[in-house]
C-alpha cells in the first residue's frame, strides 16, 4: 500500500516538474520576461513574419483567429445589408446614405462605424472622410464594391 502511494506521488512530482520546465522554456523566449537567463533570448526584429504575432498553436492565436472569423462574418453581414436596403447599380455596386445604414443597422449591432472602417480597408466599401459621426455624416454616401455572399 506504501509503494502505491509514493509511486502515485513521484508520479505527481515528476508532471509538476514537467510543467515548471515547459514554463521556464517559455519564459526564457518571452521578449518580456525578467527571468534570470532570458538575456540570451534572440532579439526581435520587425521584418520578422512573426513579428507582433502569437506564439503557433497557442490559445492566444486559437482566440485571434476565431475573432477573425467573427468579424468577418459581421463585415459579410453589413455588405448584405447594404446591398439589401441600398440602390443597386448597373456596375454592380450598391450605395446608401450613412444616416439611413445607421437607423437600420444599429438594430443589429452597435458596431456599425467600426465594421464600416475594417470593410472599407478591405476594399468592400467606400465612403468620404476618415469617421463617420450619426447626425453630422448622415448625407455622406456609402458605395459597397463587393458583397461577399453574392460572388
Amino acid at each position: 500500500m506504501m509503494a502505491s502511494k509514493r509511486s502515485h506521488l513521484s508520479s505527481q512530482i515528476s508532471e509538476w516538474q514537467k510543467k515548471a520546465d515547459e514554463h521556464k522554456k517559455k519564459q526564457l523566449i518571452n521578449p518580456f520576461s525578467d527571468w534570470e537567463g532570458a538575456s540570451h533570448r534572440t532579439k526581435l526584429q520587425k521584418d520578422d513574419p512573426s513579428y507582433g504575432r502569437p506564439v503557433e498553436g497557442s490559445t492566444t492565436e486559437l482566440r485571434g483567429k476565431q475573432a477573425g472569423e467573427h468579424i468577418s462574418g459581421e463585415i459579410v453581414e453589413l455588405c448584405r445589408v447594404i446591398s439589401e436596403l441600398g440602390e443597386p447599380h448597373s456596375d454592380k455596386t450598391y450605395t446608401i446614405t450613412f444616416g439611413h445604414l445607421f437607423d437600420a443597422y444599429t438594430k443589429i449591432s452597435n458596431k456599425l462605424v467600426g465594421m464600416l472602417m475594417r470593410a472599407r480597408k478591405q476594399g468592400l466599401v467606400n465612403f468620404q472622410g476618415e469617421m463617420l459621426y450619426q447626425r453630422r455624416d448622415d448625407n455622406v454616401v456609402i458605395t459597397c464594391f463587393r458583397v461577399p455572399h453574392l460572388e
